[in-house]
C-alpha cells in the first residue's frame, strides 16, 4: 500500500516553464559542433 505522507515528503515541485527554460539556457553545454570548431581552430593555428 502507498504511504501518501511518505511520498509527499519526497515531492519536489517541478520548475515553471520560464524557470526551466532559463536553467537550460544558462548551462554551458559543449556539443559536437563546439568540439569540431575547437579542433579546427587548433589545427589551423598549429599549421601556421
Amino acid at each position: 500500500m502507498i504511504d501518501f505522507e511518505e511520498e509527499l515528503k519526497k515531492f519536489h515541485p517541478s520548475l515553471e516553464v520560464e524557470d526551466a527554460e532559463e536553467a537550460i539556457y544558462n548551462q554551458d553545454l559543449t556539443d559536437m559542433a563546439d568540439i569540431l570548431i575547437k579542433l579546427a581552430e587548433k589545427t589551423k593555428t598549429e599549421d601556421e
